[in-house]
């Protein structure tokens, strides 16, 4: 297991990160052996072997020789570009700077970081972000190397906190700005926000784009503890409020609350056309992002990409 860092300021530090880097190289490429497995299978753009057509398939890779001669339907697969360029949306509102478990929400997304980029720059990939801190907006072009990735990296991790909360669906529209070609866009949030506010912006992004949602959760957002009296601070706002946590039907409203908002923001990415990965401030996140990258492989392997 990976221990956590403490979610104190030393966490974004320069030996922090290359402590993270150690990390993330090692698990991923321990637990990932055998051919190179990108974040997300990806359609390509290179013409590859035919397959039956399953429920699902976009006809406009239709196989038509091949259906004619069959008489089954058939869809051509594609090989993945060699060179792809990735985007990540990360979404640093203070509503992040809130941890109850091994890390911060904002270390976790920041670590996110740190694993896309270590997926996603071999073989001369670029990778670019845009990075939402309360209500202002980076942007940081995108470049090939692993390098560049740590880079970037490191200027992420040392962004100060602000107050207020980014637009998600605002930053997710920038992924559009200027118009590129197909590539990979990977949204890292708390998704707190009403997903009215930022579902469409995701299925415009996945109409040209292969989207990766990862969503950063703590426990204490899923479930109340019974503490008594709890004083809960809106990292936003800064508004106190005093929680009497010993009421265990608050208690259980609460936990029903939470669960209809988190099967809220599944289903909206779900109907938006993005793949969907939950990590948790409490658990293993980088076996969970192993899982994730499996499962994709063998997505690849059966012909489906979600």
């Amino acid at each position: 297991m990976i221990r956590g860092l403490a979610p104190t300021e030393s966490t974004r530090s320069e030996a922090v990160l290359s402590r993270l880097q150690l990390l993330v190289t090692r698990k991923l490429d321990g637990l990932l052996q055998g051919d190179y497995a990108g974040l997300l299978p990806g359609p390509g753009t290179e013409a590859g072997e035919s397959r039956e057509y399953t429920a699902g398939d976009d006809v406009r890779r239709m196989d038509w020789p091949v259906t004619a001669r069959t008489t089954v339907p058939h869809v051509r697969r594609t090989v993945a570009d060699r060179e792809l360029e990735t985007w990540i949306a990360l979404d640093l509102s203070a509503s992040l700077d809130f941890g109850t478990a091994r890390w911060l929400k904002r270390d976790l997304a920041v670590a996110a970081v740190a694993a896309v980029g270590h997926l996603t720059v071999r073989g001369g990939n670029r990778l670019g972000a845009v990075v939402g801190t309360g209500d202002s907006v980076q942007r940081i072009p995108a470049r090939p190397g692993r390098k560049e990735a740590q880079g970037m990296l490191r200027h992420v991790a040392k962004l100060p906190s602000a107050p207020g909360r980014s637009s998600l669906g605002d930053l997710i529209d920038l992924l559009n700005k200027p118009p590129r070609r197909r590539g990979v866009a990977v949204v890292i949030s708390d998704f707190m926000s009403d997903p009215a506010t930022w579902s469409r912006a995701v299925k415009k992004l996945s109409v040209r784009h292969d989207v990766l949602a990862i969503e950063i959760v703590d426990p204490r957002e899923l479930e109340l503890p019974d503490v008594g009296v709890l004083a809960v601070v809106d990292p936003e706002t800064g508004a106190v409020h005093e929680v009497q946590t010993s009421d265990p039907k608050l208690r259980r409203r609460y936990a029903e609350g939470a669960a209809a908002q988190r099967a809220a923001i599944s289903a909206a990415l779900r109907g938006a056309g993005a793949a969907h990965l939950r990590l948790r401030t409490d658990s293993d996140w980088l076996l969970d992002m192993v899982r994730f990258v499996a499962a994709q492989r063998h997505a690849r392997t059966r012909g489906t990409t979600r």
